[in-house]
């Protein structure tokens, strides 16, 4: 029985999509990128392989939902912890909060953002996809240590870009680590790099 048969009140196309790359999502956790197949996307969704592809008609437009459905994510996040009116050094507290939020509270999403940076690195067209996302990240910081330059939070003579590329690289690495290491290593990470910058 498909989802429109057992629910008389038809899904939008937005629901719809919502439901494929939350199937997708947890796929990936469960199974790896190399695990995902669209027929167990359809079977968790409950709709037919046509109406699977007439929704994502590619490997890539997949890939493409379920990053979408992780940037969603990511606002939502960063949209409940405003960062209008703050001091750089502020916003850079708050990233690593979001950062510290998505580790204890969406471990999912972190394995999902690494099995698809993997894939990235042999599959142009999943880099193309991810990609995207892990530059808007490193942007961040680098609007932050740019304003925090200006605001007098960091050295004058501080690289943003180069800056942002050690933070995000050192907080990607910790996510990577053990669980039964990470809480620590990460909070250690975070005082070294909230001190690394600033302007004493």
């Amino acid at each position: 029985m498909t989802l429109d048969q057992s629910n008389p009140k038809r899904e939008s196309g937005d629901d719809r999509r919502l439901a494929i790359a939350a199937a997708a999502r947890a796929i990936i956790v469960e199974k790896g990128l190399e695990g995902l197949r669209t027929r167990d996307i359809a079977q968790r969704v409950g709709i037919n392989i046509a109406t699977l592809h007439y929704h994502v008609p590619s490997k890539e437009a997949l890939v493409a939902l379920v990053a979408e459905s992780i940037r969603r994510d990511f606002h939502a996040q960063a949209m409940q912890h405003p960062r209008e009116g703050k001091s750089a050094l502020e916003r850079l507290h708050l990233e690593f909060d979001d950062f510290r939020e998505t580790v204890r509270d969406m471990p999912e999403l972190i394995i999902v953002l690494t099995e698809l940076g993997e894939r990235a690195r042999r599959d142009s067209a999943i880099a193309a996809i991810v990609t995207p996302l892990h530059q808007f990240w490193r942007n961040q910081f680098t609007d932050i240590y740019r304003f925090g330059i200006a605001d007098g939070s960091f050295r004058p003579d501080l690289d943003p870009e180069a800056a942002a590329l050690i933070t995000t690289g050192a907080l990607s690495d910790c996510w990577r680590q053990s669980n039964l290491t990470r809480s620590d290593r990460l909070e250690q990470i975070l005082l070294e790099l909230d001190r690394a910058f600033r302007k004493f």
